[in-house]
């Protein structure tokens, strides 16, 4: 399921148009964005948690040549999956 599919759902179950639900999907991805650029955990019961971790630099290798490399240190975003969503998929 793509963007457009999904508020194409959203909008159907809920009875409202599609501009509003479009509208509800992007204000609910900018607040998450948000919280996590702020350092913030976001969590829905249930569905699931999103959460920011730091990934300590390292060295690598490139795979065409063999050399070592350097990759940066860097935040990331990790998703854990809520006990309903994993039952439900299950």
């Amino acid at each position: 399921m793509n963007k457009t599919e999904l508020i194409d759902a959203m909008a159907a179950d809920a009875g409202i148009s599609k501009a509003a639900a479009k509208k509800s999907l992007e204000s609910f991805l900018s607040n998450v964005e948000g919280a996590l650029k702020k350092g913030d955990r976001v969590s829905l019961v249930g569905f699931g948690s999103w959460s920011v971790s730091e990934r300590a630099a390292r060295e690598g290798r490139n795979p065409q040549t063999g050399k070592t490399i350097k990759i940066a240190a860097k935040k990331v975003v990790k998703f854990k999956a809520g006990s309903d969503l994993g039952k439900a998929v299950n």
